[in-house]
């Protein structure tokens, strides 16, 4: 009897792929970058599980041309924005996903990239390599305080909860807006409940930590921004799309907001030519808040237990549509 088949879109930590390997027949794609739309495809074809990444898209019309055996999609990340789950329910595809494992290494992430773009790290790293520290100058490098400050999130979920404790150690007031009041986190750390346009002109460092979807794609657009300090940080931990890049560079230009610092683009790879990579004052990095040993190793094995336990009929041990067990 043959052994199931599976197909993995990018190298994975060998741990995990010896795992799956002893149970099924899996093909891993060899490259860096993410096969094409019609090679991921030819390679799907008639196998029983996906485990994929962010980068690759996967709607109803890929499920039908991939076939009625599959059984299961596994996303190494959190997000599942390039799945289109109601497809996936309606084929009875169970997804999973990775989430909390990377809660604490995101949130220190989005705390380097605020702590980096406050304090003109990034500018002054590149003045130093480039040869252009010439002394030490009272009114070179200024950049913002943080201790003391006013720190707002924009989606207090779990990685946003993570992103305000640490804040505890800097002393600052703390404001979030999400679509219902959090209640729960209220009861573990001191923070206010506001809406977007109150946490927009109030806070010195505006963190997002939301989920990408219809209602939050360009939230923070041209609008959002001139209600922003000129002082004020942006950070970016969430998705790209969340944010007007347009817009961002036009603010950052014009010194309507002070800095921002991004983990996240859009599109990504941010394009060679884009704007933001004119000015000194916006810190960007290739989409690593998740990058630690630890937690991607983690992921690949919540990922791996997924695909597994989707091939053999078994619950997702982490399922983003789990009304296909109903």
């Amino acid at each position: 009897m043959s052994r199931p088949r599976a197909f993995i879109t990018r190298e994975i930590f060998p741990d995990a792929l010896e795992m799956i390997r002893a149970e099924v027949d899996a093909e891993v794609w060899p490259d860096e970058l993410p096969p094409p739309p019609d090679v991921l495809l030819e390679e799907c074809r008639g196998v029983d599980g996906i485990l994929c990444l962010l980068t690759d898209k996967i709607d109803g019309d890929f499920m039908d041309a991939v076939g009625p055996q599959l059984k299961v999609i596994s996303q190494l990340a959190v997000g599942f924005d390039n799945i289109y789950i109601p497809d996936a329910t309606r084929h009875g595809i169970p997804v999973g996903n990775t989430p909390e494992v990377l809660t604490h290494t995101t949130a220190d992430a989005a705390w380097a990239l605020l702590l980096a773009a406050a304090r003109r790290i990034g500018e002054g790293e590149r003045a130093v390599r480039a040869g252009n520290w010439r002394t030490w100058h009272p009114l070179h490098y200024l950049g913002q305080d943080v201790y003391g400050a006013t720190l707002g999130i924009i989606g207090m979920g779990r990685i946003g909860f993570e992103v305000a404790r640490r804040s505890l150690g800097f002393n600052m007031r703390v404001l979030y807006s999400d679509i219902v009041r959090q209640e729960q986190y209220e009861a573990q750390l001191p923070m206010e409940y506001v809406d977007i346009d109150t946490l927009l002109s109030q806070s010195d460092f505006v963190s997002l930590n939301t989920v990408l979807n219809s209602s939050t794609h360009h939230l923070i657009d041209a609008e959002a921004l001139g209600k922003m300090k000129p002082t004020s940080v942006l950070v970016n931990a969430s998705r790209g799309p969340i944010v007007d890049q347009q817009a961002l560079y036009e603010a950052l230009r014009d010194g309507e907001i002070g800095a921002a610092g991004l983990d996240v683009t859009d599109p990504e790879p941010i394009r060679e030519d884009d704007p933001l990579l004119t000015l000194e004052n916006c810190v960007i990095v290739p989409h690593i808040a998740s990058a630690s040993v630890a937690t991607r190793r983690e992921m690949s094995r919540i990922a791996a237990v997924n695909l597994l336990n989707g091939i053999k009929g078994e619950r997702l041990i982490t399922c983003v549509n789990p009304e296909v067990y109903i």
